[in-house]
């Protein structure tokens, strides 16, 4: 019955044992998994894929085997049409448009302008809009307000980001931290992180020299002579700053696993978070960021040109951001994203981004190429790969 499924991972790479196949069949019998679908795909990847490597690859191979199998039929006496939460209903009627549509509706033309026009709506509106194209408010094609579509505006009230084209957001953002105690993966990332080590001995001496102690012992006609040295430590020194919130959101998993591991991997690893591209502030914790707020000025001054320098974000946000002073999403930047990426990286001699977007996509996006451009080309993906390639780099 299986044997199609087996010859697909097969043929996927995955070296499946007869092993393997067995366990599967006796935790069939046990009933670990009878009628649900769900419940065998997680029983066969459990069984058949043996390294976080192949699970990309078990995936296809289970969509060939099992394309088409639909989930039993409901019992007569089953209710099909459940009420709708009121939520979903207020969904209804928010703006969505097509790329085409999309393209139709002009900007405002620019920064500058979209800022100035702005300040005349505020002054001018008296009271609650919806599906229009010019004042603040919903579910219209208006650059300003909530729950519309325009190709680039400022968010106003709206709980969170749902086309990702805002220039700004009026609103108070909550993003948490990145989670240290991530296991899933962390292996794999362990390794290619290894690269980075430079091993120094530092500190008090607790452990034991062997070879010095034999040598000195045999010196001294037999008698012991025990010899110490510090122990030896992964002297490299990193800074690593995270991108947090917005559509980053998206890649909170693949971030606390990289922290996670780079947390186990450097004695000396300092963290920062910022928001879409570095400006005056970073911060520590994301909860109460208000009060964890530190000077990037400062951060210059305190951590020396031999730290390695990796920033982590996926580079996706408003060129306004990286090239206009008070262009940040979030605040009004009295210098742009660009003057900050530079010190940044001409203080750090090393210096490296890590984009968890896939490397195709990358020029679907303006400041993508942008801040690929201010890192001197070094962007590499956040995969197992690139961070082989970004950790050889960083040492040479």
């Amino acid at each position: 019955m299986f044997a199609p499924f087996i010859e697909a991972l097969r043929r996927e790479g995955l070296p499946v044992s007869v092993t393997e196949y067995l366990t599967l069949m006796q935790a069939m019998r046990a009933g670990v998994a009878n009628y649900d679908i769900e419940d065998f795909y997680h029983l066969a990847r459990a069984t058949l894929a043996k390294d976080e490597r192949y699970l990309d690859r078990f995936d296809r191979a289970f969509a060939e085997a099992f394309k088409g199998l639909e989930p039993p039929p409901a019992a007569a006496g089953d209710d099909l049409r459940p009420d709708l939460p009121e939520e979903w209903l207020r969904k209804l009627m928010e703006k969505f448009l097509g790329a085409e549509e999309l393209a139709k509706i002009e900007k405002l033309g620019g920064f500058d302008k979209l800022m100035d026009t702005l300040r005349q709506r505020l002054a001018e509106q008296r009271g609650r809009h919806q599906g229009g194209n010019k004042w603040i408010g919903t579910a219209g094609t208006s650059p300003f307000g909530a729950y519309g579509a325009n190709p680039e505006g400022v968010r106003i009230g709206q709980d969170r980001s749902r086309l990702r084209r805002a220039v700004k957001v009026w609103d108070k953002r909550e993003f948490r931290d990145l989670d240290s105690d991530m296991e899933l993966g962390i292996r794999s990332l362990k390794l290619a992180l290894r690269r980075l080590r430079r091993f120094a001995r530092e500190g008090a001496a607790t452990e034991l020299d062997l070879p010095s102690t034999i040598r000195d012992t045999a010196r001294n006609a037999g008698s012991l002579e025990l010899r110490m040295v510090a122990e030896r430590r992964n002297a490299v020194k990193v800074l690593l700053l995270l991108d947090i919130g917005g559509s980053m959101d998206d890649h909170v998993r693949e971030s606390a696993e990289l922290f996670s591991a780079a947390r186990a991997e450097f004695k000396h690893l300092v963290s920062f978070y910022f928001h879409n591209c570095p400006y005056e502030r970073l911060w520590t914790a994301n909860r109460r960021r208000a009060d964890n707020m530190l000077p990037t000025e400062q951060v210059l001054r305190t951590y020396g040109p031999d730290y390695k320098l990796i920033l982590v974000g996926d580079a996706t946000m408003s060129p306004y951001e990286i090239t206009h002073e008070g262009g940040s999403v979030e605040h009004w930047n009295a210098e742009s994203g660009a003057v900050w990426l530079q010190r940044l990286t001409s203080h750090f001699r090393r210096a490296a981004w890590l984009n968890p977007r896939p490397r195709q996509s990358w020029r679907e996006d303006g400041s993508v190429g942008l801040i690929h451009e201010f890192m001197e080309g070094r962007m590499y993906p956040l995969t197992l790969s690139g961070i082989e390639t970004m950790t050889r780099d960083l040492v040479h």
